[in-house]
């Protein structure tokens, strides 16, 4: 799949980097010097993991700064903070082999996530600095996370265990998400849709927990910009070239009074492609405008994140914005391959945030969906003669369906290593991929008793035996933002099968049947408390069991989690955590993000 340019996006230039901290028994004399080389090579292997494993949106490796000496004091600690903010560190994470002096050598920036390693050896005493530094961290009330292996170690082990380089790649992705959410926008296209709640869009929650802007246009500029033709008409071409050649048009479902003439199909179609085109340019900018004297539009919003509102205002004049959602959502367009745009439909700033924190964390595109039904097994049987769920979906499944926007990396027709369907960053996705999804999605025109505006909806069946995660954020009157998460498996049913429960909703919709990995506890003693409990009409499914990266990033935002089915050896928060309780761990959590207070929240 050939690029004929690169397309624009707000992750290039100066990223933020990781720091490496090498922290060292200042007492020179004998004891320092015997650690430095020691200490120094801890941060340096540190630094090759994770910048061997961990990337930014646009495919590039992490890049790790080391600081310039050792730490031994108060002095050295102060030369760091400088380097690293010379440097654009947005993380941090400290390294010590041997014991030393806490709260002189700690990292006291209060809004750069931060965790500590130390080296599990008898030799040197890297654990009683761990809980000394962890300590003064609670204290001051800078949380950080505690890093320590589980078995001990020769003081010459050059070995990171796989305990150890999970959390420090869990903690890195986690904090690398937070870093760079700061200063990027959310913007908001239009309005409240259709008087939902998610849409009301709230500036204190990207503000505070986030550390983000919300920008806001009125949708108008969306139609003042077709008609002014101010968008980059080469890259309209090809895109609409593209359209035609790689996004099959498929059945009329609309009855013969509701059915538009092709000349009108054909008008959607290049007000769709360009409203892809615009939303783009709105969100990152682009400079192919300003060579067309459009310098202002040309700069975007620094949006890393946007929402469309579309019903009813746009929808009932003018096409849907379900292909513009759906291919910038996507891996891949006319470009080629590139990370996917986050762009939520009907305005859902809280589902947009969801999907942000899902890409971040995975680098990988995100389902969008409305949370539609819980299908139970006597329902099933009821409806299909008698068909009889088995395997994952034995306790019934949930119905992913949305009016159009999914990702078409939603398809599963790209695999892993084991040939098991998944979503993968854009990097790793083959040519053979991404035609595969393409193939595997039709395009409908919309039903116009909906969308009097016409436009094109995407259809598809999501592949089974994908691990997903299912998450969702909302907000509480008096607490605030809080996450819910449902790990599970996607569910492939028979043609027929399938046929029959979709039809029940709408057939040019793409549909993701969903098993939540039960507990028999809470919330997750079965699939149809899963759907009791979910807190809003929509939600998000990322690509594989990450529900865990999901709460580690929460604990940096001070964000609580309330319902989550993540195996207790999984989860990965700040060490302060422990202070508010330790036999409920999702009580302590609420305690915990209470009393710090949202990340950028108490004026820091």
């Amino acid at each position: 799949m050939t690029s004929s340019q690169v397309s624009p996006s707000v992750f290039q230039g100066e990223l933020p980097k990781i720091g490496i901290r090498p922290t060292i028994d200042g007492r020179l004399g004998g004891v320092r010097e015997s650690l430095e080389d020691q200490t120094m090579n801890l941060a340096q292997r540190v630094a090759e993991l994770i910048s061997g494993s961990v990337h930014y949106p646009n495919g590039e490796p992490v890049q790790c700064v080391i600081a310039d000496t050792c730490i031994g004091g108060v002095a050295e600690a102060t030369a760091c903070e400088e380097q690293f903010r010379r440097e654009n560190v947005g993380v941090s994470l400290t390294v010590t082999p041997c014991w030393c002096y806490g709260s002189e050598t700690m990292d006291m920036d209060p809004l750069r996530p931060k965790a500590v390693f130390g080296f599990n050896g008898t030799e040197r005493p890297g654990a009683v600095y761990l809980a000394a530094v962890l300590a003064g961290h609670t204290q001051k009330g800078i949380p950080a996370f505690g890093i320590y292996g589980q078995d001990v170690q020769d003081a010459g082990d050059a070995n990171l265990p796989a305990d150890v380089q999970a959390k420090i790649l869990n903690f890195a992705r986690c904090g690398l998400a937070v870093a760079l959410m700061r200063g990027k926008a959310y913007l908001s296209m239009g309005g409240t849709s259709m008087g939902i709640a998610g849409s009301m869009v709230d500036y204190a929650f990207w503000e505070q927990w986030l550390g983000m802007r919300v920008e806001d246009i009125d949708m108008s500029e969306f139609i003042g910009r077709m008609n002014k033709d101010q968008f980059d008409q080469d890259e309209y071409q090809q895109a609409l070239a593209w359209v035609k050649e790689n996004c099959p048009e498929g059945d009329d479902y609309n009855g013969e009074d509701g059915k538009r003439s092709r000349e009108q199909l054909d008008t959607e179609w290049s007000d769709c492609v360009k409203m892809a085109l615009i939303a783009r340019d709105l969100m990152v900018g682009n400079p192919k405008l300003a060579e067309m004297g459009l310098r202002e539009q040309a700069q975007g919003h620094q949006a890393i994140a946007s929402g469309f509102q579309g019903q009813r205002q746009w929808t009932d004049h003018f096409p849907n914005g379900d292909f513009m959602e759906a291919i910038l959502n996507t891996s891949f367009d006319w470009n080629g391959r590139r990370a996917p745009y986050i762009v939520a439909t009907e305005n859902d700033a809280l589902n947009a945030a969801t999907m942000l924190f899902g890409h971040l964390l995975t680098n990988t595109a995100q389902v969008f969906a409305d949370l539609r039904t819980y299908w139970s097994p006597e329902a099933v049987a009821s409806a299909c003669e008698g068909f009889q769920l088995d395997g994952a979906g034995a306790d019934g499944l949930l119905h992913l369906i949305n009016s159009g926007p999914a990702t078409l990396d939603g398809t599963g027709e790209q695999t892993d290593a084991e040939g098991k369907p998944t979503m993968k960053p854009f990097w790793e996705i083959a040519d053979e991929e991404v035609e595969k999804c393409l193939q595997a999605t039709t395009w409908h025109p919309s039903i116009t008793e909906y969308f009097p505006g016409g436009g094109m909806s995407t259809r598809y069946r999501t592949r089974g035996g994908m691990p997903a995660t299912m998450t969702r954020i909302n907000l509480v009157a008096g607490l605030g933002p809080a996450l819910q998460i449902a790990e599970g498996h996607t569910v492939e049913l028979p043609g027929q099968v399938h046929d029959v429960l979709d039809n029940r909703t709408n057939p040019t919709w793409p549909t993701t049947w969903f098993a939540p990995s039960l507990t028999g506890k809470g919330a997750f003693t079965s699939t149809y408390e899963v759907m009791n409990h979910w807190g809003a009409n929509h939600c998000v499914m990322t690509a594989g069991h990450v529900g865990h990266l999901f709460i580690t990033l929460a604990s940096l935002l001070r964000i609580p989690v309330y319902m989550h089915n993540v195996d207790a050896s999984r989860v990965f928060r700040p060490s302060a955590w422990n202070a508010f309780g330790t036999e409920n761990a999702e009580s302590a959590d609420f305690r915990a993000c209470q009393n710090f207070g949202p990340l950028y929240g108490r004026g820091h």
